[in-house]
């Protein structure tokens, strides 16, 4: 396993989807994170929001192009972990648990998934 290293809040967190269950069953799937990952992904988010806000701002206070740009790219690339990090936890519990009970559609689901991703 590879811990990004422009994340180091991943490090102790990773190794932790093996035990995690995602519920599948019924029409409705839900995953189930632990409080630390889900804390995690949280807080992230939490910070994003907070960027979002201040891009906004930005644009109302008429800021240079360039700089609410660059701004913009930190914005993604902090969605971009946030995805990393949540689909990592995916294939580590959802997916294989899946496979393990036989149901191999997460694959085409997960590369339809993966698509959208990295478009």
């Amino acid at each position: 396993m590879h811990v990004n290293s422009e994340s180091p809040d991943l490090a102790g967190i990773t190794g932790e989807a093996e035990a995690e269950d995602c519920g599948h069953g019924g029409s409705e799937r839900k995953s189930h994170h632990s409080d630390k990952v889900k804390g995690s992904l949280v807080s992230r988010l939490n910070r994003i929001e907070g960027q979002v806000r201040g891009l906004k701002g930005l644009i109302e206070k008429d800021t240079y192009c360039d700089d609410v740009l660059n701004q913009i790219a930190s914005v993604q690339s902090a969605l971009n972990g946030v995805g990393k990090l949540l689909l990592e936890h995916h294939l580590k519990s959802c997916v294989v648990e899946r496979i393990q009970e036989g149901d191999t559609d997460v694959l085409a689901e997960l590369m339809t998934t993966m698509n959208k991703l990295i478009k």
